[in-house]
């Protein structure tokens, strides 16, 4: 059985990463077009704006948009998150991979035996930040997230599918609310 965790690569990200970039390189226009006294922006009339200090302001926070927004471009592009997580009945083992930044440690690849689990948790927290976790707990008390960092999930579909997990694994349920 597997399953695919979706990764940065969403309609959500890409509006906000766009959204950052264009309004980062808009602040940079108008303060460069108040230091060349030149409407470089022509959607906006540019003329009152000193470049001291107002220009340098807007020249600073345009700099900072637009970097952060290509940092949030290339998190898309490399699709930071993504991953899938294979049980392997035949042989016992489950498969855990992940994308991360490009580097040595790009790509994240676990394995466990279905001996080391002790069983599977649903962490659940309500209120302003609403999230719905499955975890898988290992004997050595670690908990490895099995879900996304996305949309929360709908309660009855992250417990059927905590259910079907831990019936496969033949290891305990557990709930924990905060």
């Amino acid at each position: 059985m597997r399953t695919y965790i979706t990764g940065s690569r969403q309609l959500s990200n890409i509006f906000w990463a766009g959204a950052v970039t264009l309004g980062g390189i808009g602040f940079f226009l108008t303060g460069l077009s108040s230091y060349f006294n030149r409407n470089l922006v022509f959607f906006a009339n540019v003329d009152e704006i000193a470049y001291v200090p107002q220009g340098i302001v807007l020249m600073f926070y345009g700099s900072v948009g637009s970097i952060l927004g290509i940092f949030l471009c290339l998190t898309i592009w490399w699709d930071v998150g993504f991953g899938y997580n294979d049980y392997d009945q035949k042989l016992e083992q489950i498969f855990l991979y992940r994308k991360g930044f490009p580097g040595k440690n790009r790509e994240l690849n676990l394995n466990f035996s279905f001996v080391d689990v002790k069983s599977i948790k649903i962490r659940i927290r309500e209120g302003l930040n609403p999230r719905r976790q499955l975890l898988l707990c290992l004997k050595d008390g670690r908990e490895i997230p099995l879900t996304g960092a996305g949309q929360p999930t709908a309660l009855n579909e992250i417990e059927a599918d905590a259910v079907i997990l831990a019936k496969q694994l033949s290891v305990s349920l557990e709930t924990f609310v905060e």
